[in-house]
């Protein structure tokens, strides 16, 4: 009882210190903002970041609580440039059904059991001694973590990677470098698509929010800029993870082949869930045009004029499809996917966040707060875009590790925006690129991300292992992070690291 006692205490701190600080800023505070902001609106907007960002972070009230303020704050505080109509619209972003629709399928390949059988093959083509073995788990971790929730991804590796430990008992190391490879795969692999990790929606919701005029980031083009990111990382964080680890005596073939034996021929269902699955790929892939160094390959969207299709659309095509879509089993469904799956299964709370967060960014930019913010922030104008990235990626990549990855970016972008447009005049890109990615490499402590906690909570890792291995890895991050963002995200966003704002960032 008493520990209880505690935990509410804990949580009320936090809880009416925000309620406080938020009071007192809209009602004692009015900043000097440029013209035609005003302070009022700025004072009101600022509180409600202060408010929302502590209750977040501490998770005083539920996240997808928090999520809901603005819809309450913005037309009470701000006034009619926010009535409940320009709020809603944020919770109803296309970007919202991209995530619904994609974790639809993600749904689908979990009721099939198809995960499994991927990451299971994948496992045994890889190699089954022991160094192999870690790796195949981080490449099919991180193969999953792409495509559905990276934290589904690591509860579905953990009672596979337990049972091959079992096969290892007198090796620590092993078990070790195994049941942190699930995690650290999927949390790296989930960065490489923009439905891989729920900051990656946040970031093309926001960006698309604050900036309507500037080219759209297709599915494509992100897999351009991060793949090559994540297919450099994972062997490197491999390297670091079997290092000590001895790689000669033992085998887990027969655990590996007793697992697919287990789980028998391929089923209908699941055929038919694969070729969904990967056709959406595909479809997300080529639906824009894709320019390489020697030949563009047009995309298959041109193929239908006047049409105003985008990832959304795709996304939620192929998800209903799996609605009518017959199962072709024996036991009873008629077709592969069923609402009462979805209504166990969908992170509807993360559908908030993602609202709450476009929310938070629009009446950022819409009260003139991210103007005052730029102001504020005039002795980082002389960084050089380098310095910028290095900056922003150390920063995330620890902050995150103490507080919620997703939350983080919802609260860090909008700001980060605000600096490279206002106070430096840099195309956004620049900062915000490196702080959405940051909050995915937090590999120290189990709180930093999802599937840090799930492989802890099995008690198979100690914490000093944790952040032994998590902090190795945390610098390589940031220093990957900045290397691409300097030498490949230029190419394939079209940044000028040098040539000051973009038109439609004006």
């Amino acid at each position: 009882m008493s520990e209880i006692r505690a935990l509410s205490t804990t949580h009320s701190r936090p809880f009416w210190g925000g309620i406080l600080v938020a009071l007192a800023i809209v009602t004692l505070w009015r900043p000097d903002v440029p013209s035609p902001a005003d302070p009022a609106q700025v004072a009101a907007v600022v509180a409600m970041v202060v408010l929302m960002g502590t209750w977040w972070i501490s998770e005083a009230v539920p996240i997808p609580v928090t999520s809901l303020l603005p819809l309450v704050l913005l037309p009470l505080l701000a006034g009619v440039p926010f009535d409940l109509a320009r709020v809603s619209s944020n919770y109803a972003n296309w970007r919202v059904f991209l995530y619904f629709g994609g974790f639809l399928i993600a749904i689908s390949m979990e009721a099939s059991g198809l995960h499994r059988r991927i990451a299971l093959y994948t496992v045994r083509a890889i190699g089954t001694r022991p160094r192999r073995i870690v790796l195949g788990f981080m490449v099919a971790a991180a193969g999953l973590s792409m495509w559905i929730s990276n934290t589904a991804t690591a509860l579905m590796m953990l009672p596979i990677g337990m049972a091959v430990v079992g096969q290892f008992k007198d090796r620590p190391r092993f078990a070790t470098a195994l049941m942190l490879g699930i995690a650290y795969g999927a949390s790296i692999g989930g960065v490489a698509t923009p439905i891989g990790t729920p900051p990656n929606i946040a970031f093309l919701g926001i960006y698309s929010r604050l900036y309507p005029e500037a080219p759209p980031i297709g599915f494509g083009q992100w897999m351009m800029f991060a793949l090559p990111l994540v297919m450099v990382f994972l062997p490197i964080a491999w390297l670091v993870l079997v290092r000590r680890v001895e790689n000669d005596g033992g085998d887990a073939s027969a655990v590996i082949a007793a697992e697919i034996h287990d789980m028998g021929p391929a089923l209908p269902v699941e055929r038919r869930v694969f070729a969904v699955f990967v056709g959406t790929a595909l479809l997300w892939i080529f639906r824009q045009p894709i320019a390489l160094p020697f030949v563009t390959i047009p995309g298959w969207a041109g193929l239908v004029p006047g049409a105003a299709v985008n990832d959304g659309v795709v996304a939620m095509a192929m998800g209903l499809l799996l609605f009518v879509l017959p199962a072709g089993g024996t036991d009873g469904r008629t077709a592969v996917l069923d609402w009462h799956q979805v209504r166990r299964k969908m992170p509807w709370g993360i559908l908030l966040l993602f609202g709450g967060g476009f929310a938070l960014a629009d009446s950022i930019s819409g009260s003139g707060t991210a103007a005052w913010v730029g102001s504020q922030m005039g002795f980082m104008a002389g960084l050089t875009p380098v310095l910028l990235i290095v900056l922003a990626a150390t920063l995330l990549t620890f902050m995150t590790e103490i507080t919620s990855n997703t939350a983080t970016a919802e609260i860090m972008l909008p700001l980060a925006a605000a600096l490279a447009v206002a106070t430096i005049g840099v195309n956004p890109l620049i900062i915000m690129l490196p702080v959405t990615v940051a909050t995915s490499f937090a590999f120290m402590l189990p709180v930093a991300t999802p599937p840090n906690a799930v492989i802890f909570g099995s008690g198979a890792i100690p914490m000093r292992a944790m952040v032994r291995h998590g902090i190795w890895l945390n610098l390589i991050g940031i220093l990957l992070l900045t290397l691409v963002c300097r030498w490949i995200a230029p190419f394939v966003f079209g940044i000028d690291l040098g040539g000051g704002l973009p038109d439609w960032a004006l």
